[in-house]
């Protein structure tokens, strides 16, 4: 079984890592949120999602496979210095406030578990990830990533242990039901900014360079363009499908829970994790109730030193500093104090007053607004042949990543629309 399981995990890299990353506890609390205050009737999101995710990821991932360099690198490189510096502006500030949104639902999730205060949790929880991002090597950390993304099991088997109306979930999720109403739309919007989101886009690009340099293809980042196969393309995208699709079922299945619990009780309004989690014990019974606390934490884990991570690469490469993993602190020190830095933001940011599900509802908005800048840039490198050499998109890529680039946009109009009106 042991043999086995290493073998899986073997097979996994960056592309399954990065999927399981976008189910953080504040995309828990978005999609908890869904499906408690619609129900059933936005499941045909994830199903909606996954391929646009899959394409997008790949092109991302493809890009630091041929080029041996992250997005900010690339851009640095070749485009203007303003669209840089907005992009990686944007990305930090969204990033730590999803910081701050994560170790909250984690602290309060712990909380639940084992009656201890909310700030010992608090404290206790960030100096982990720091400690783990910092003073763990590459190799080591990247397999603990993989062992924690097991913790997302935990929902489909909350969702499959709870009584489901199948026949409407089917129904629901194949045939969407579209309200016009601006609360609908905006948590469309606000889910697409959660799932297609710019840190990913950094993140596993930057992540398949780490790869490059462990198994020696190229010395650092930046440092040359390493030479890849069709085998490595393909590894690639598989390693990408495979994430992309647990992380959207991971998401179908939270959303099922709710609605099937929360909203057919008329509980409509959770505004985080850990609320779900609650109200769904006196619903779904004690197991389910600490399954679903104990993968907020376990996600939390995951996606807390990935979001401070895929920051700080894009900081570090627009400056032209050494960044990554696999570096010592002593040798790329700016690197890992702005992951130390973005993520204790996020535990003061977790000591005000604020409501976190208001905050992070408006960081999954402001996603969806940067997300098609980005994308148009994403396309544009990916079809770059100074840039990518051989390795330019497919047709099938350039048709979906074009078309996700202009629903996003499309999505990013009626947001602007909605706040003016």
């Amino acid at each position: 079984m042991k043999e086995k399981l290493k073998k899986i995990l073997k097979v996994l890299g960056p592309g399954f890592i990065t999927g399981a990353a976008d189910d953080d506890p504040s995309g828990i609390a978005a999609y908890s949120q869904t499906g408690a205050m619609f129900g059933y009737s936005q499941a045909w999101t994830a199903l909606f999602s996954f391929p646009f995710m899959t394409v997008i990821q790949e092109i991302c991932g493809r890009i630091g496979l041929a080029t041996g360099m992250g997005l900010s690198g690339i851009i640095r490189k070749y485009y203007p210095k303003w669209i840089l510096y907005s992009a990686v502006f944007i990305l930090f500030f969204a990033n730590t406030i999803n910081i701050a949104a994560d170790l909250s639902a984690m602290a309060a999730a712990a909380q639940l578990i084992i009656k201890l205060p909310f700030a010992f949790w608090l404290i206790v929880l960030t100096l982990t990830t720091v400690t783990l991002e910092i003073f763990v090597s590459y190799s080591t950390y990247s397999r603990i990533l993989k062992y924690l993304t097991f913790s997302l099991f935990s929902y489909i088997i909350a969702g499959l242990i709870i009584k489901q109306d199948w026949i409407r979930i089917l129904k629901s999720t194949v045939l969407p039901t579209i309200h016009f109403s601006k609360e609908y739309l905006l948590n469309i919007v606000a889910i697409l900014g959660t799932t297609i989101s710019p840190y990913l886009f950094f993140w596993q690009a930057d992540e398949e360079v780490e790869e490059e340099i462990k198994n020696h293809k190229i010395a650092s980042m930046g440092r040359g363009k390493p030479h890849i196969t069709g085998k490595d393309i393909s590894q690639l995208r598989l390693d990408t499908i495979i994430g992309m699709f647990f992380s959207n079922l991971v998401m179908f299945f939270i959303i099922i829970t709710t609605a099937s619990t929360l909203n057919l009780n008329g509980i409509t309004n959770i505004e985080t994790a850990d609320q779900a989690a609650l109200a769904l014990r006196p619903i779904a019974g004690d197991f389910a109730f600490l399954l679903f606390a104990a993968g907020i934490i376990g996600t939390g884990l995951l996606a807390v030193p990935i979001l401070a991570g895929s920051a700080s690469y894009a900081i570090s490469e627009s400056f032209g500093l050494k960044a990554g993993l696999n570096k010592k602190f002593s040798q790329a020190p700016t690197f890992y104090f702005v992951i130390a830095i973005a993520t204790l933001l996020g535990l003061l940011i977790g000591f005000l007053p604020f409501k976190p599900f208001e905050i992070l509802y408006y960081a999954a908005i402001l996603n969806g607004l940067s997300a098609p800048i980005l994308l148009i840039l994403i396309m544009k490198i990916s079809n770059n042949k100074q840039i990518m050499n051989n390795r330019t998109n497919p047709l099938v890529s350039n048709i979906m990543g074009w078309t996700i680039t202009a629903v996003m946009a499309v999505a990013a109009i009626f947001v602007v629309f909605s706040f003016l009106i």
